[in-house]
């Protein structure tokens, strides 16, 4: 236990000296200087809890003044808010689905003869003139009667409001300026409340599209007098496919052709000489989706050779103020090659476009004789000219061919008056009709000129064979002796003559006996059924040239079919005809196989286990060489 200590006199005497001082203080404090700033203090707050209350008073006052009405108002508590924006197709159906829809609600005080007036009006300027119709929709409260006659003006022209009806006890007639409206009339005290729709004119295709924007003015009476309105702001948004401004890809386009009306590109070829007469014409179509016309700036340029011209303006770029259907022209300025033509407008690049300019003279000419038989009387595209400039490019001036000389024109052509070839643009090529003469061997050349002696260019020389013999028999054919379950298949029927050759192209009445070429398997023809074109015809009309893509041979009649899905073969039959010499009248035939996919599968399987055998023949081999080489190496 610790001894207490003992405290000084001198220390106690200053404590209590200390304490008393403190006391004195805190004393000090409590009732004089302190207590007065503090008391201050809550005089302060006092006043200015009394400002407060005052402008609480004050606002209340003011927001009462705000919110009151004249003392015969009958209506309070006016709003008006918009529920949708409206649309609108010119020419088509419209209702409140696609309606502007504004909702009223008030509070009548007194009953009947409250009524709330709702009206319409132009908000700034619309994009054009449209007739408006306001109608009412339904009431919110059963307190509420609205006149159900739908009002409608055509908004900006002062036009009267056509409608005099009598509602919720309050008989009136509406006289509006620039504005349609109906009322919202009380039975008896209580709110009010009703939506209504806003529309425009469906019935005219043409209205003009864009945005127009109205205010809904709503305003309330009592007693009498306007006691208190509300406005909101609603735009119909019309959307007009024959007015649109846009144009539309798939109803706008660019065709290069010969004639200012091209409605469809031409492979082009022109004379390189300079001059102000049109090689060609770009038609330039911009169409909106309804297809109108529709403006829209166009921009062509022209590279490599050649210019463009519009309006007698002439350039290798031109920016057009176009009007939906316009035509530039394409014209030759000296140069040789191939023209490449970029047209654009402010929303869409079209396709390029191109034509190709030669020089005024070939470099050379290629003939080409394409049907092995001349028939007597005129053969068309019988001989080819392929004609080039010194730049390569293709020449579709004027070429001729004549018999080289004067016994090749007792065969076929003429020797002294050369004959005129059409040009090919779609096979870039010179085509030209020779006439046979009589049967036997001609030889021709081609030159670029009407005689031989302006001639510049002359061709290689080629043979043509007039064949002047009658069929004896028929043969049938087709194309492959193998084809895939449902593949395509070409069936020839050729008429020989008695030395089993092929003659000149022609059409033979009765080649075939009736019933014409039948098959034993399901084949699917493709075309005809009815026609000369039928399997069943026994008139058949052969071909002078072959084709690439028909599959045409010279002298002979092509069916395009179509074979069986099962495999097998499939046999054509038909016997010779009254057409053909008593000896040619047998029967004919061709057999084609079609691959079984059934027996390919399983031949394909039974490969496949004779080589899986022989692995695992050679595997076992291996196996038992390992465990040899392991044996002797434990040894």
């Amino acid at each position: 236990m610790t001894p207490e200590k003992q405290v000084s006199p001198v220390i106690r005497i200053s404590r209590g000296e200390r304490d008393a001082s403190a006391r004195a203080t805190h004393l000090e404090a409590a009732t004089g200087k302190f207590l007065v700033t503090t008391n201050e203090r809550k005089y302060m707050s006092t006043k200015t809890n009394f400002k407060r209350v005052a402008l609480v008073a004050i606002a209340s006052l003011g927001l009462g003044v705000l919110s009151s009405v004249p003392s015969q108002a009958n209506v309070s508590n006016v709003a008006v808010t918009k529920v949708q924006d409206g649309t609108l197709t010119p020419g088509s159906k419209t209702d409140t689905v696609t309606a502007a829809i504004i909702s009223v609600t008030g509070f009548a005080t007194t009953g009947a003869g409250d009524s709330i007036t709702v009206a319409f009006v132009d908000r700034g300027t619309q994009p054009g003139t449209a007739n408006a119709r306001i109608l009412w929709i339904d009431t919110a409260t059963g307190n509420a009667s609205v006149n159900s006659v739908v009002r409608d003006t055509t908004i900006g022209t002062n036009q009267a409001d056509r409608a005099t009806t009598t509602f919720g006890g309050l008989t009136d007639s509406f006289s509006v300026n620039a504005a349609a409206s109906l009322t919202v009339g009380s039975t008896s005290v209580g709110y009010l409340g009703a939506r209504f729709a806003i529309q425009l004119e469906s019935t005219t295709a043409t209205a003009t599209a864009g945005t127009y924007k109205y205010t809904a003015l709503v305003s309330a009476y009592g007693g009498g007098a306007a006691v208190a309105s509300a406005t909101v702001d609603f735009d119909i948004v019309v959307t007009n496919a024959a007015t649109s401004t846009t144009i539309a890809p798939a109803s706008s386009n660019v065709w290069i052709g010969t004639a200012t009306s091209a409605s469809s590109d031409l492979v082009i070829s022109a004379l390189a000489t300079a001059s102000a007469t049109p090689a060609a014409y770009l038609r330039v179509l911009t169409y909106n989706a309804a297809g109108s016309q529709t403006a829209e700036s166009v921009t062509a340029t022209i590279s490599g050779a050649g210019v463009l011209n519009f309006g007698g303006i002439s350039g290798t770029s031109l920016v057009i103020n176009a009007d939906g259907d316009d035509v530039i022209e394409v014209r030759p300025d000296g140069r040789t090659g191939v023209a490449t033509i970029a047209v654009s407008t402010t929303t869409r690049v079209f396709a390029t476009k191109s034509m190709t300019f030669y020089a005024a003279a070939p470099l050379t000419l290629v003939a080409s004789v394409p049907t092995p038989n001349f028939a007597l009387g005129n053969n068309t595209d019988s001989i080819r000219v392929t004609a080039k400039d010194a730049s390569g490019v293709s020449w579709s001036g004027a070429v001729y061919v004549y018999a080289s000389t004067a016994a090749d024109a007792l065969i076929a052509g003429s020797n002294t008056t050369p004959t005129l070839c059409s040009w090919d643009a779609n096979d870039d090529r010179h085509e030209c009709t020779i006439a046979g003469n009589a049967a036997g061997t001609a030889k021709f050349k081609a030159i670029n000129a009407s005689t031989v002696a302006a001639a510049t260019v002359t061709s290689n020389e080629v043979s043509a064979v007039v064949n002047t013999n009658v069929p004896a028999t028929v043969k049938l054919s087709f194309d492959k002796a193998t084809y895939s379950p449902g593949e395509r298949a070409r069936i020839y029927v050729t008429p020989l003559d008695s030395a089993g050759k092929e003659i000149a192209a022609g059409s033979f009445t009765s080649l075939l006996a009736s019933g014409g070429v039948s098959t034993n398997a399901g084949i699917s023809l493709v075309g005809s059924t009815t026609t000369v074109d039928s399997l069943t015809s026994t008139t058949i009309a052969t071909l002078a040239n072959s084709s690439s893509t028909t599959g045409a041979k010279p002298g002979s009649m092509v069916y395009t079919v179509f074979m069986p899905s099962a495999g097998g073969a499939v046999t054509i039959s038909a016997t010779g005809g009254t057409g053909l010499p008593p000896a040619g009248r047998v029967a004919v035939s061709a057999t084609a196989t079609v691959t079984d996919s059934g027996a390919a599968a399983l031949a394909a399987v039974s490969s496949l286990a004779t080589t899986v055998a022989s692995l695992k023949t050679l595997i076992t081999t291996l196996t038992n060489l390992v465990l040899k080489i392991q044996k002797k190496v434990k040894a």
